[in-house]
């Protein structure tokens, strides 16, 4: 029986809600990337999809024996196959294990669990294109490093090491990615998964770093949909995750003032990252998870 069947929305098959379905990390983030694979064969961009799968639409110059005929009876187009030198793309991602990235509220899956599958769905993309992919575990440092490979067992390192982290402790991106920066020896694209719930300037002048050494940088913030909206009608209790301080208030006090910080906070994130270069891309715990690997494809692709 096909994994996704025509009837199927294959969007539908990538919401955070139905993959907790699913019993492990590797075998969600294998589902994650069929369906989304499916879905690009599927789109208005299935050029684009061809391309990344080691196919590129046929220019004229190309050499015709290049041309994959079988691909031309499908589709009606000529497309080259495209060999591992000329896609080959070094990525590291960088996935804060702070305590804070385990904070859930209502939505399907803690933050870590989503930034989590997020990375193990792109490594196994990656591999499966035959890129080289590294992952980097950080708080207030640099807790584990693997560097970037094409091999096979690469995703299976990567799916222990994720499986293994638990989300505790307090964050300093900055002396973090400055460790990575450290151990990156060759220019790199750099995923870095937090919620970036810091000081923005601090966050952005650490993502900064990164692309004064030469790299390409995507700053995926995940985060909890009631951090965005701050929509709660009842006397609460707030606990600071990385410092367990507390704080007893009802909302309602609060809202206008943490959803003007908020959206402060945000912007400041976003236009700093514009200044130099770093796509910033922020996304709650019930986004579909094909929009994730889509932003990393439109990144790629301008490489």
């Amino acid at each position: 029986m096909a994994l996704y069947s025509e009837e199927t929305s294959w969007r539908e098959s990538l919401k955070p809600e139905l993959l907790t379905r699913l019993s492990s990390l590797e075998l969600r983030a294998r589902y994650v990337v069929e369906g989304f694979l499916v879905g690009l064969h599927r789109s208005p961009y299935h050029g684009f999809s061809v391309e990344f799968a080691e196919y590129r639409q046929y220019q004229p110059g190309d050499e015709p024996r290049l041309i994959d005929w079988k691909v031309y009876a499908r589709t009606e187009r000529l497309y080259v196959k495209q060999f591992e030198e000329e896609t080959n793309v070094r990525t590291v991602i960088a996935l804060d294990c702070s305590a804070s990235m385990g904070f859930r509220y209502e939505s399907p899956m803690p933050k870590w669990g989503y930034a989590a599958l997020c990375a193990a769905a792109l490594g196994y993309l990656l591999l499966r294109q035959k890129d080289a992919v590294g992952i980097a575990l950080y708080d207030t440092t640099l807790r584990t490093y693997r560097p970037p490979s094409a091999r096979a067992s690469q995703f299976r390192d990567i799916l222990e090491l994720l499986e293994q982290a638990e989300p505790a402790g307090q964050t300093d991106i900055a002396v973090a990615l400055a460790e990575l920066t450290e151990r990156l020896r060759r220019r790199s694209l750099v995923v870095v998964i937090s919620d970036f719930l810091d000081d923005a300037e601090r966050s952005v002048a650490a993502l900064r770093r990164l692309r004064a050494q030469k790299h390409e940088v995507i700053a995926l913030q995940v985060l909890e949909p009631v951090e965005r909206t701050f929509d709660l009608s009842r006397l609460a209790e707030f606990r600071d995750m990385e410092t367990g301080d507390r704080m007893a208030v009802h909302p309602s006090f609060l809202r206008d003032a943490y959803r003007r910080a908020f959206e402060l906070h945000q912007r400041r994130l976003s236009t700093g990252c514009a200044e130099y270069g770093i796509d910033f891309f922020p996304v709650d715990t019930t986004t579909p998870f094909d929009r994730v690997l889509r932003q990393y494809l439109a990144k790629r692709r301008r490489l």
